[in-house]
Order: C-alpha cells, then structure tokens, then sequence
C-alpha cells in the first residue's frame, strides 16, 4: 500500500492529506506518463507545458481551474456533432491549436472523478498519435485538498502549430462486431462498471440517470473489474503496480501479452483502466470499446450474461 503519512496542506491551517509514494517508486512500466501535483506546480509558468481540464461537469472548469489551464469539452471539443464518432484530423488539431499547443508542447491532462475524462482525452488524443501527454497523478481533488490555488480567469495564448496525424483506430480501439469476434474467441474481456451494472442489476451507474440501455448484464465472459479498484480512495493517485498486478493478473487472470478489450457504458472509465494497463503495467495489446454497453446492451444479436 501506499504511504499513510501525512503532510501539511499547501493552504490552511489544521488539515492534512495523505502523502504518496514518489511516482518513480511504484514501479510502473511507464512512470513518466505520471506527473505529481507538485510538478504541475512547478511547471505553471513553463510555456512548453500546457495543462488541460477536462471533466465530467461540463460547468466545473469555470468555478475555478489550476492556473493557465485550458478547457477541453468531451462533447463539444471531441465529438462530431452529427456521427456518433469522434472529431476528424482537422477538427482536432484547430482545437489544439487554438488551446496554444505547439510541436514541443507537452500536454498535461487532468479532472474530475479521479482522471475520468482526462484519461479519455489522453485515449481519443493517441488515436491521432500524439505522443507529448501527461496525466497529473490525483486530479483535481488531489490538487484541491491539497490547497493549492485555483484560478477562474480563462487564458488566451497565442496559436500553435502542432501537427496532428491521422486518426488511427486499429490499435487501441475496438467497434461492436471485433468485440462480438472477441468474445466468441473467448479473448479477455474486462467490464470496469459497477457491480450492480455488471450483474445487470442497474442500466446505468448508481445515482446516474438511465442513458436508455435495453437490457442489462455484460457481456459473456467478461472479467467485472470495477475501474475505481486501481485508485487509491484516499490520495485519488494510482495505486502501485504492485497492487495493480494483483488486482488485474493475479486475481483476474490477465495477461500482459493478450489481446484485452476492456468497456463500460459510453468509453470513459474503461479508458481509465485502458490506461492503467498500458501504461502503468506495460500491458501492449489493450483496446478500448468505446460503443460499449450503451451500444451492446441495444445491439440485436448481441449475446448478454448475468449471474
């Protein structure tokens, strides 16, 4: 486990927050695609950095932002409006540009729901084969309960002129009848929902409206590896590989060299755990079903399980 001592708050008297282990010591296959929250802070003046907010309230950023961070909309910024699809090459890399990313950026993602959103954006972001990311280990509500300042103003920087390449889904991503071949070929299949959507209990994650699935359950032989597993509740950072590997190999029976394909309902926390095993624990062969439950649980031919 990691550290339970605790540190002083960056602002305020009397409260404290669990440290954490230095992110080169937990052992992960990619450490460097972690930075701390003390990096962040270091770096927030540094105009080879930017650092992009992207949560699931769609309304958070303007409440307050880490200083000089951007906004990215996951509805508006990376979706088409009309194909349930994302956005194409041009359409991505105006946004980025227009964000003040350059070539030598490097690109620095977090949010809400312990890095939800920002680990999708990291996700549809390397579909383009960008290479420059970062996810700021602990979020937004590691950076908050640490004290640390918060910014409403918006920043304006001057266009860059990053290049981005084209869309490439082949490797990362996976669509409903590769999933539906998948699992006839009884690949590793890991659903991150709760257990009560997992069992087919719920259509939908608790305290979550219905987002109109027409039946429950999961699919055939998927492993119910709920995604918040390889978050540490208290810091809201990535546990240890240590502890990951016990979750996902050892308990789960995974194997780094398999083809895995991971999902939940609509792509975003399966990214999550699409980049805990790629990048955390080296994993190569990860695809992210992004259609996910709200497609399968309407697809007609599309074989269900429950308990």
């Amino acid at each position: 486990m990691q550290t339970t001592q605790t540190q002083p708050k960056a602002q305020g008297a009397g409260t404290t927050v669990p440290a954490v282990t230095p992110i080169g010591e937990r052992g992960y296959a990619h450490p460097e695609v972690l930075v701390s929250t003390d990096w962040v802070a270091d770096h927030l003046n540094d105009p080879t950095v930017r650092v992009i907010e992207s949560d699931e309230d769609l309304l958070l950023y303007e409440t307050g932002h880490i200083p000089g961070a951007v906004k990215i909309d996951w509805v508006n910024d990376l979706n088409d409006a009309l194909v349930r699809d994302y956005v194409g090459h041009d359409a991505l890399q105006r946004l980025l540009r227009a964000r003040g990313i350059n070539r030598d950026t490097t690109i620095v993602l977090y949010g809400d729901k312990n890095n939800w959103w920002a680990t999708y954006a990291f996700w549809v972001f390397r579909l383009f084969g960008l290479e420059r990311l970062r996810i700021m280990d602990g979020g937004r509500a590691r950076w908050e309960e640490e004290g640390r300042p918060m910014a409403t103003e918006v920043p304006r920087y001057p266009g860059g002129n990053v290049s981005v390449g084209p869309r490439d889904d082949s490797r990362i991503r996976a669509f409903r009848d590769e999933v539906l071949e998948h699992q006839r070929r009884r690949g590793p299949l890991v659903d991150v929902r709760s257990p009560e959507e997992f069992r087919g209990e719920r259509l939908h994650m608790p305290e979550y409206p219905s987002e109109g699935a027409l039946r429950g359950g999961h699919i055939p032989g998927a492993r119910g590896i709920p995604w918040g597993k390889a978050v540490d509740p208290a810091t809201h950072t990535f546990r240890p590989a240590g502890e990951l590997r016990a979750l996902y190999e050892k308990e789960n029976g995974l194997e780094p060299g398999d083809e895995t394909i991971v999902y939940c309902r609509i792509g975003e926390r399966s990214s999550h755990t699409w980049f805990a095993l790629t990048y955390l624990l080296g994993f190569d062969r990860v695809r992210n079903y992004d259609g996910s439950w709200t497609e399968w649980g309407n697809s007609v031919g599309a074989p269900i399980e429950r308990p």
